[in-house]
């Protein structure tokens, strides 16, 4: 008889025991990895351009809290048009990419 291997990747246990049977634990998780990235975009851009949160909010014309909870990865408000305002005064442009979440859900056109 075979011995089972166990694995040590405490990711992969969290993984296996939360979210791999769970589709509606793992559309949270999505979510909240999307956030993040959004947040974590905004404020890596506005301190490679050596920007205080003030600074950048009074070029956008909005206010430092707009801007700080804009950083936050538990806002969930984000808007194109504010990425876009933000994006041109950083001299930076907007990508948005929708892509299937499984590579055979469909092909592409062309």
């Amino acid at each position: 008889m075979a011995k089972k291997r166990k694995t040590s990747d405490a990711v992969k246990i969290l993984h296996d025991r939360y979210i791999k049977n769970d589709p509606e634990m793992a559309g949270l998780i999505q979510e909240e990895r999307e956030r993040s990235n959004v947040a974590r975009e905004i404020y890596t851009v506005r301190k490679k351009a050596g920007l205080t949160q003030a600074e950048l909010a009074k070029q956008v014309g909005t206010t430092q809290s707009v801007i700080s909870c804009l950083e936050s990865a538990d806002y969930n408000g984000h808007s194109l048009e504010m990425l876009r305002r933000i994006a041109h005064v950083l001299h930076c442009r907007v990508e948005v990419h929708i892509i299937p979440e499984d590579s055979n859900s469909y092909s592409h056109a062309g």
